[in-house]
């Protein structure tokens, strides 16, 4: 259990320096249930999927991992020190497919203890924009430790990337309803296989309801600024999870029926995207009013932050090296798409712990023992520091650009802003129109 608690302390602290993690938006309290649970998620950012899912769920959880993992140096011993489970996949190996028999029944006694289990029934990671189609697993696992007197209920837990492979990217973590398995169990003379197919369906539409699932994924800029819009348009915050799914769902339902239609809307809105972007604006700001004591404050604050300059200066030079080793390893060993982020944040795993305990030898030989103390205790508040300062600093030169060219450019703004209001009345037509049938 304390290994369990250090490991998940330790993924969850690297996890949070290579993305940025949204607060998590967990209605129901799925995250917070007792007794059997299985959670359940969509899949694709290789182990990077897990490694969130195991640094976010609040219980100690048992994994079911492709069995290849274990044999993977390091990795393996990892996964044996959590008590994961190894799923036998035809591809990997069809002869060892009987020994699944073995993980199944595992999954269920774990269950019957009212431990927590997690799993990704699509069976596979995969850089497509939607979920692929779902394996029966997970339901036949729910459905025999039902069978067996357990209580289990479903969590769907949603792992939406904007750019997975990206350091610094959003991450938005949405976890759904419970689904209670009892309600699937068959009655006497029911088919066992149908009431499967009929739990994994309602798993697949659990996912759906917190994940983004697009035709293609030219289509996200798209929706992301005709959501944004019609936010500014009606007066909400840009960026709402269900109005970006209804959104998409919207986009496909437009292109099926009146693809005229929809190729004018996408030509319109990328072109003010497209124009937006030349200034670096996002909808919503083109609607700021700069008054001089926000303009004031802007600068101050930011004058202030220079104070800490020197010593970003230093965690620039001394976390350089760590920083772009993992771009390297993605270079020069190419792999997919769908597992760049794993290279990445497995490096990263490996070389952390590495360049911070040479930065202290270093500094304890070279300089002094009281010199190695400081750097043991400083290191990772210095990285930290140096990340958190050069994203604001990011933000805010970007925002005194904007400043600068929208503040003098008034007739300029005035036609963006008369430009966006056309396309959000249009959007908010749309919405009025297709609303009814996209909430069926």
């Amino acid at each position: 259990m304390l290994f369990y608690r250090a490991f998940r302390a330790v993924i969850s602290l690297l996890l949070e320096l290579f993305y940025r993690l949204e607060p998590i938006e967990d209605p129901s309290g799925g995250l917070l249930l007792d007794g059997a649970v299985i959670y359940v998620g969509n899949h694709p950012n290789g182990l990077v999927d897990p490694g969130l899912m195991f640094a976010k769920t609040k219980r100690h959880v048992t994994f079911l991992a492709k069995a290849p993992l274990f044999k993977v140096p390091v990795l393996g011993s990892m996964l044996r020190a959590m008590h994961a489970l190894p799923v036998f996949r035809r591809q990997d190996n069809a002869a060892e497919m009987a020994k699944n028999e073995g993980t199944l029944t595992a999954s269920v006694e774990a269950l019957l203890k009212g431990r927590a289990i997690t799993l990704f029934p699509e069976g596979k990671s995969h850089s497509e924009p939607q979920l692929s189609e779902l394996k029966t697993g997970c339901a036949r696992i729910a459905l025999e430790a039902v069978r067996q007197g357990a209580k289990v209920r479903i969590v769907p837990v949603g792992l939406n990337y904007r750019e997975k492979d990206r350091f610094r990217s959003q991450v938005r973590i949405e976890v759904g309803a419970p689904m209670d398995a009892a309600a699937f169990v068959p009655a006497a003379g029911q088919d066992p296989f149908e009431a499967a197919r009929r739990l994994t369906e309602a798993i697949s539409a659990g996912l759906r309801a917190v994940t983004l699932n697009l035709e293609q994924w030219e289509d996200l800029p798209l929706i992301e600024i005709a959501e944004s819009l019609y936010a500014l348009k009606v007066g909400d915050e840009a960026h709402d999870s269900d109005r970006l799914r209804a959104f998409a769902r919207g986009m496909q339902l437009l292109r099926d029926e009146q693809p005229e239609r929809f190729e004018l809307l996408k030509t319109d809105v990328l072109s003010f995207k497209h124009r937006i972007g030349v200034v670096d604006a996002r909808a919503k700001e083109l609607t700021y009013a700069y008054r001089p004591a926000t303009v004031a404050w802007f600068m101050l604050r930011n004058l202030l932050w220079l104070a800490g300059l020197p010593l970003v200066v230093l965690g620039m030079v001394l976390f350089a090296i760590p920083y772009f080793i993992p771009i390297g390893v993605v270079k020069a060993l190419k792999p997919e798409a769908d597992i760049e982020a794993t290279y990445k944040v497995l490096t990263l795993l490996v070389l952390a712990p590495f360049w911070w305990a040479l930065l202290t030898v270093l500094a304890w030989t070279q300089l002094s023992p009281a010199a190695g103390l400081v750097t043991l205790m400083a290191t990772l508040p210095l990285a930290w520091f140096t990340r958190v300062f050069l994203e604001r600093r990011a933000d805010a030169l970007r925002d005194a650009r904007l400043f600068l060219v929208l503040g003098s450019r008034k007739r300029l703004k005035l036609r963006l802003v008369a430009e966006g209001d056309a396309i959000a009345a249009r959007l908010e037509g749309l919405a009025t129109e297709l609303g009814p049938r996209l909430q069926r």
